[in-house]
């Protein structure tokens, strides 16, 4: 494992809890006067962020999940980037969304103050952050590549609890639209992660909207998205009402993880729901 792959963050509690902010599909645009599927993306992530702030919920780290971008650009991941800096003190780190560029974002961060880390370690815990991109296409694929890489990991720090981080589910949601774009072969993921005793959690994003749930001991959790969200349960594309959203998740020394879900009030973000797709 390369050396730049790794990087440590220090919980700030002296019990060695930490606490973790995950953003996740924010479908930035170059041009932040963009909209997509009626919502201003630039608008909702800043007000998601004026709120996270009014929250003062103190947290350790950021764990953005895909998809940042909604046009591949470049100027869209420095928005993103300068979005960050100017409101948090706290260390950035991602996954790539079929929406993005996987090879431009681990160029353009690192040059704007983002880390390109993929194993970071925060106490007792080791996140893990994979890349589940097949370029221009919405379902995910891991290569074995990507599950070397996660045994490798593991096989390095066996003390630790582990999460693996990837942007595409690797369970459905019963949206048989958004199911067809899932992890095309999680049941390779599964299978390897089943037999690591400390894999605690499997955080994605992809699906803008909430999910978790324990599967075989390990949880598996989806946030809702700081611009659109999708209708649950819906067999045709469809756009939800509820608000754009961000979670916590706190993790302490002995494997426990606990989270809160936030939104922002409905109202304040309509998508055209007039939209048949996209």
């Amino acid at each position: 494992m390369r050396d730049l792959d790794l990087e440590f963050v220090k919980p700030k509690r002296a019990d060695g809890a930490f606490r973790v902010l995950q953003l996740t599909d924010t479908h930035l645009f170059a041009d932040s006067k963009t909209g997509f599927l009626g919502i201003n993306t630039a608008l909702s992530l800043k007000e998601v962020i004026n709120s996270v702030l009014r929250q003062k919920i103190d947290f350790d780290l950021i764990l953005a999940t895909g998809d940042i971008a909604q046009d591949y650009s470049e100027q869209s991941y420095i928005n993103f980037a300068n979005m960050m800096h100017d409101s948090f003190d706290q260390p950035v780190f991602w996954v790539p969304g079929n929406h993005d560029d996987g090879p431009k974002m681990t160029i353009v961060f690192p040059s704007v103050g983002i880390s390109a880390a993929k194993n970071v370690i925060v106490g007792d815990w080791q996140f893990i952050l994979l890349n589940t991109q097949v370029y221009n296409a919405p379902f995910g694929w891991i290569t074995p590549e990507e599950l070397n890489y996660l045994r490798h990991c593991l096989d390095n720090h066996p003390e630790l609890y582990s999460v693996v981080c990837l942007h595409h589910n690797a369970f459905k949601v019963n949206s048989a639209w958004l199911d067809q774009h899932e992890l095309r072969n999680k049941e390779e993921l599964i299978e390897l992660i089943s037999h690591y005793q400390k894999v605690k959690l499997v955080l994605c994003g992809h699906v803008h909207q909430e999910a978790d749930f324990v599967m075989n001991g390990i949880r598996y959790i989806s946030s809702p998205s700081t611009s659109i969200q999708f209708e649950p349960l819906s067999y045709n594309f469809g756009l939800d009402c509820r608000g754009p959203g961000w979670r916590y998740i706190t993790f302490t020394p002995d494997g426990g993880i606990s989270t809160e879900v936030y939104r922002l009030p409905p109202e304040m973000f309509r998508p055209d729901f007039a939209v048949g797709g996209y």
